[in-house]
């Protein structure tokens, strides 16, 4: 590929590859997202091009490994176009079916398709299903569309075309004022509006400045920014280089986990596709503007997705928060002025600069525009990603496009933002998810894990797990973070062991205040939620462990006794067999009994059991 050096030889491109987009008769598109990855989907790739080859196919079939589709359970995925045909959790032995009585047949295999699909005599097209159709794909527009390591496909979809608009025919100025009319807050956690961001780094003084994306995603069960750089890397450096433009700019890192390979794969050909196209590097568009990106990895630490902690791993330092002010606006990276946003962020402003920000404004409510991407996880039927317009219930998230709760069970709470959030109760489903709405319920927006819960779920020992992995990843550098927490985590043992006293809930809301008063940055302010968060709605809970001795959800173990009911059991001996302490008796054919001395609470008797004649409570 030969360097662009004029718009008009970007819009010459853009016509070329979308011309070849569009030449395909039909289009085969599999997911090579870590989820469907993990699921053996770069095998069924490698034998779809294998078999549409040899069927003479390859000028008619495009066979295209993209980003995630978004529903990772039901891994590994492929789509058809342009019928919209959805297939699931494939194996190797359907590949040559399908494309024999699909591709070549035109004859959908009923019984592979994503099964709410499937509606009687018809299929629908996958986009029609509630997963999809109560979602607004736009930080997700590319993903699960185009090969993600393939510019040109990137380009064909109006990529980089923001870009040159910037360069050719917008000021700094004209770019600031769209993201303000737009509305656009950080999406990493704490919704900053971005125009101001990138305001106050502009206006800061400096020969040399940075433009930096955070892609260290740190939460447990969040996988956001890792999938828009699997399947969209384009995007977030085109961002990056508009930044660079507005603040004045010529070097951008991007720090990414090097627990994400697929995704640092992506962005290491990205950035030399960008590179050998001249969309990055020096004189970009023949405009004079020199920008360049570089990779940084990081080790996986959780407290360097604090920005500051952040700047100092790319320095080679121990990633720790520093004291603020000066902010990294002015003082940053090598103790420079710096932009950081993070990859979700970044991905959206290539629209809005395309598109408008009366545009992108039109989603979501005052003071929370535009769209969000969830990780959904926990005790839901359709755990993936989805993308919704701020203000969405968490009842449209739950029950529409999470399929609901499995197994029947009913819902118990969802907690939002990560490890940090606050978990918000069933009886405040309807509650809009959007900054205000989630902070007067005690929560948090967050980077946007979402995690689903049961009415077998233990509200106490939930509070307990977050905490556990917030001491894991502190850094220890705040005497309230440091110490604070475990005592935290002291109280909560005491009380999942049966020793607590109410006393102890005056102590965890004590505690928690000053953890939040006095910590420095992010992750301490904000460990305490999931404990304040249950207190206030589950408080009966607590209670039920110290004064009852019992943990309702039957999770907590010290609190656990184990019973046969006589008139169940039926003598088989199976329980008997394999509890490993030897703590059941009983003859064959007679009901058997515990002894509760002996019992270790392991639950390999329920398992064994096929006539539910064992309980806990």
């Amino acid at each position: 590929m030969s360097k662009i050096n004029t718009l008009a030889e970007l819009h010459a491109l853009k016509e070329v590859a979308k011309a070849q987009m569009e030449g395909y008769e039909q289009q085969i598109l599999i997911c090579g997202g870590t989820g469907c990855t993990s699921s053996g989907s770069i095998d069924l790739y490698k034998e779809l091009v294998r078999q549409i080859n040899e069927k003479g196919l390859a000028d008619k079939v495009a066979v295209i490994k993209t980003g995630c589709f978004g529903l990772c359970a039901l891994g590994p995925i492929m789509i058809t176009q342009p019928d919209g045909c959805f297939y699931s959790k494939l194996k190797m032995e359907n590949i040559e079916r399908i494309i024999d009585e699909h591709i070549i047949g035109g004859n959908p295999i009923r019984e592979l398709l994503y099964e709410e699909t499937v509606q009687g005599e018809g299929i629908l097209k996958y986009t029609e299903t509630p997963f999809y159709s109560a979602q607004e794909r736009v930080v997700l527009r590319n993903c699960g569309v185009i090969a993600p390591d393939n510019i040109e496909h990137y380009i064909a979809r109006d990529g980089y075309q923001a870009l040159a608009k910037a360069l050719l025919t917008m000021s700094a100025d004209e770019i600031l004022k769209e993201l303000e009319i737009s509305g656009l807050k950080g999406r990493g956690g704490a919704g900053f509006p971005t125009h101001l961001k990138w305001k106050f780094t502009r206006a800061a003084k400096g020969d040399v400045k940075y433009v930096c994306c955070n892609a260290d995603e740190g939460d447990p069960g969040a996988f956001m920014n890792r999938s828009v750089l699997e399947g969209d890397p384009h995007s977030v450096l085109e961002a990056m280089t508009i930044a660079g433009y507005v603040v004045g700019s010529n070097q951008g890192y991007i720090y990414v986990r090097a627990e994400y390979p697929i995704a640092v794969e992506h962005l290491t050909i990205a950035i030399e596709q960008a590179r050998e196209l001249g969309l990055l590097g020096k004189n970009i568009l023949g405009t004079g503007f020199d920008f360049d990106i570089e990779l940084r990895l990081g080790a996986g630490a959780f407290v360097c997705g604090e920005e500051t902690a952040l700047m100092r791993s790319i320095e080679g330092k121990r990633g720790e928060p520093r004291v603020r002010p000066p902010f990294p606006a002015n003082q940053g990276l090598f103790e420079k002025p710096t932009l950081l946003n993070n990859v979700e962020t970044y991905s959206v402003i290539p629209q809005i600069l395309t598109k408008g920000g009366e545009w992108y404004a039109q989603y979501g409510p005052e003071g929370a525009r535009g769209t969000k991407v969830f990780a959904l996880g926990g005790k839901i039927n359709h755990t993936g990603l989805a993308e919704i317009p701020m203000g969405t219930t968490l009842r449209t998230v739950v029950e529409e496009i999470g399929g609901g709760i499995p197994g029947g069970k009913k819902f118990k709470a969802a907690q939002a933002g990560g490890p940090s959030g606050g978990c918000i109760p069933a009886s405040l489903i309807d509650t809009p998810i959007e900054y205000a709405s989630l902070k007067a319920v005690g929560s948090i927006v967050g980077s946007g894990g979402l995690i689903i819960m049961d009415e077998e779920t233990c509200m106490v020992d939930i509070a307990k797990f977050f905490l556990e992995f917030t001491i894991d990843e502190s850094c220890g550098k705040c005497t309230a973070c440091r110490i604070g927490m475990k005592r935290l985590l002291e109280i909560l043992d005491k009380i999942t062991s049966g020793n607590g006293e109410m006393e102890d809930l005056d102590r965890l809301e004590e505690l928690a205040a000053h953890i939040q008063s006095s910590s420095l940055c992010a992750l301490g302010q904000t460990a305490p939620n999931p404990v304040l968060s249950t207190l206030r709605y589950f408080r009966d809970e607590y209670i039920a462990h110290i004064v009852d001795k019992k943990c309702p959800a039957g999770v907590c173990k010290a609190l656990l006794q184990y019973f046969i009911e006589p008139d169940k059991c039926k003598g088989c001996t199976l329980c008997s067999r394999v509890c490993p302490a030897g703590a059941i008796s009983g003859t064959v054919r007679n009901p058997h009994t515990i002894d509760t001395a002996k019992c270790l609470k392991c639950g390999a008797c329920i398992e064994k059991c096929k006539f539910g004649a064992i309980i806990k409570k």
